[in-house]
Order: structure tokens, then sequence, then C-alpha cells
């Protein structure tokens, strides 16, 4: 089975839960940038949840199916059509042979999820089929799709039924504002005291330059830094370090204005220092979020952080459980 790209969308790629393992030698995570959401809608029509699907920012791909096929949509609502006719997100519903999948505009949301009973089959490379655009890895060969693209799909191992859908309850709100839990360091000593209980309190926006690999903010007061000479090896920027690792989440504020959360697509290390890292029940919310949407960032301790991600475990345990 295959399925033929007519219109590429927006950004969209080949996406899966990533590819753990090779962050030391320079090569990030990749995978969905919501990661219960493609889990949600490959559980949805039988596939196991690690499998590949398409993830679509703001603007849906048009698709044709040579085959049957099992469907379903999740993550931001980009309302589907198969031949014009409106599917449910959340939901399971079919596609037949010849038929085309086709997007509405988006109502909420930043990126949407699209499986397919049977995974995209593209070749896996380093253990995953996620595509990492940066490094021209994986995926449809390395990139994002293009009109002509003929997607391979696997064959279905489970059998699913059309209409099985995720609980409301289950599903992510997409808000108009947001509060990023962050738990603050390793250098938020290069500031000064003011300047991270502003950096609190203040307003920020999503910058469009948004992306897979950073999320920019905009909006908030000029960092001051603290005085001091720059040691051997860093940068004339007050903001600048001796180069040193990047956690995913890691906020880091070039020149000390606008902040940067990295993501899935994250460089692994440089020379910017960081106030903190958003903790990791929070990186699924940075994908749906739009630009110009209102942020705010709140510290955590670790143990806040680790209890939030215990609360997320208990909300993808019910989920597996209702669709298992």
């Amino acid at each position: 089975m295959a399925i033929e790209v007519i219109r590429p969308g927006l950004a969209v790629s080949v996406q899966d839960l990533g590819r753990p393992g090779y962050y030391h030698i320079g090569i990030p995570l990749s995978g969905a940038m919501d990661r219960y959401a493609i889990m949600v809608a490959n559980l949805l029509i039988g596939n196991e949840e690690g499998a590949a699907g398409l993830e679509a920012a703001f603007l849906g791909p048009e698709l044709r199916f040579d085959a049957p096929a099992l469907v379903a949509v999740t993550g931001a609502e980009l309302p589907p059509r198969v031949d014009g006719s409106a599917c449910p997100t959340w939901t399971a519903f079919s596609v037949r042979a010849g038929q085309v999948l086709s997007f509405d505009h988006l109502k909420q949301g930043a990126r949407a999820y699209i499986a397919v009973s049977g995974g995209i089959d593209v070749p896996s490379v380093l253990g995953s089929r996620s595509t990492y655009a940066l490094g021209a890895l994986g995926g449809m060969e390395g990139r994002s799709l293009r009109a002509g693209d003929v997607l391979p799909v696997g064959t279905a191992r489970h059998a699913a039924r059309e209409g099985r859908s995720l609980a409301p309850e289950l599903r992510p709100r997409h808000q108009q504002t947001a509060t990023l839990r962050m738990v603050p360091g390793l250098y938020d000593f290069r500031v000064t005291k003011r300047a991270m209980e502003r950096f609190f309190t203040d307003t920020w926006r999503v910058a469009p330059e948004a992306d897979r690999i950073g999320y920019r903010f905009r909006g908030g007061e000029k960092l001051e830094f603290v005085p001091r000479k720059q040691p051997f090896g860093a940068g004339s920027d007050p903001s600048n370090i001796v180069d040193s690792c990047y956690p995913y989440g890691s906020v880091q504020i070039p020149g000390g204005t606008e902040p940067i959360v990295l993501h899935r697509d994250a460089v692994s290390g440089g020379g910017y220092f960081m106030v903190g890292t958003v903790i990791s029940a929070d990186m699924d919310l940075i994908g749906q979020m739009q630009p110009h949407m209102t942020t705010r960032f709140a510290p955590v301790t670790l143990e806040q952080a680790l209890e939030a991600r215990q609360e997320r475990n208990s909300l993808v345990k019910r989920m597996r459980g209702s669709l298992l």
C-alpha cells in the first residue's frame, strides 16, 4: 500500500517517538513534538504507539490512498475530510482506495498527527523513522514532504474498528495562553536577582520563528547581567559561556532579550547560558503553541517537576488502558 502526496501542506514530515541514545554525538531525539498525540493516533487504529505517522504544522496535506486504510488525526484541531466529507478528530475513520484525505483550516493548536493503519514504512535510520531535517536524516529523504512523493505504508498487524474514539476527558485542551513550568539553573546566576524575578512575572509571546529546533519568545524586559570578566573560551556577549551541553527544554536567552526553549530537533550544545529547563511534562504543550500566543514561565522545584512527570505518566496510562 502507498499514499501519494498531492499537496504537501506546511512542514509535514514523517515522525515517530524519536531516536534516543545519540544526543551525545549531536543527533537529537527528533520525533513528534506532541508525543501524546501521536501515541493516541496510533493506538486508535491498532498500530504500535511508536509507529511512524505524519506531523503537520498549521496546514494539512492532501493525500491519495491506493488501498483501504484506517486513519486517525489527533493533536491540533485540524479537521480532516475524505473526498470532501468531514471526519472527526481523535477518532478512527476509514479511507477507501482512490479516496483523498484533505484538511480544513486549523481551529486550535499548532501540530496535527496523521496515523495510518500499518504505519508509514520509510526506512529506519538509527532505530527510528523520524525526520531530522537539519541533519537530512530519516523520514522521506531527510526532509519535509513534497508534492509527488509516494509514502510506503506497512501491513496492519492488529485489528481495529472504525469509530473508535478517545474519551473527551483524556484529550488535551488547547488554550489561548500557557504557563510553562521551569526548573531554574544551571546559569541563572549570570543575571541579577531582579532580572530573574522579572523574567517570571513578564508576559511573553511566541515568536513566528518558533520551530522544531526551538521556540523563541518575545515581549519581556531585557535581562540585566551580573558584571564579570568573560572567561577564556567564552564569546564577548554577556550571555555567552564556555560551550556547554544543552538539555531538551533548556531555556537560553541570547543577548538577554528573547528566550528560546530547545525542543525535539535541538542542537546538543553551544555557548549560550541557560536560565532553566522547561519540565518534560510541558514539552508537548510547547509543540501546540501558535505564534503570538501569550506565555508565562513559572519556577518549580525538581520535586515538583517529578510530581508533574508522574501525573503525566498517569494520564498516559489511563489513555492506554482505554485504547489497548
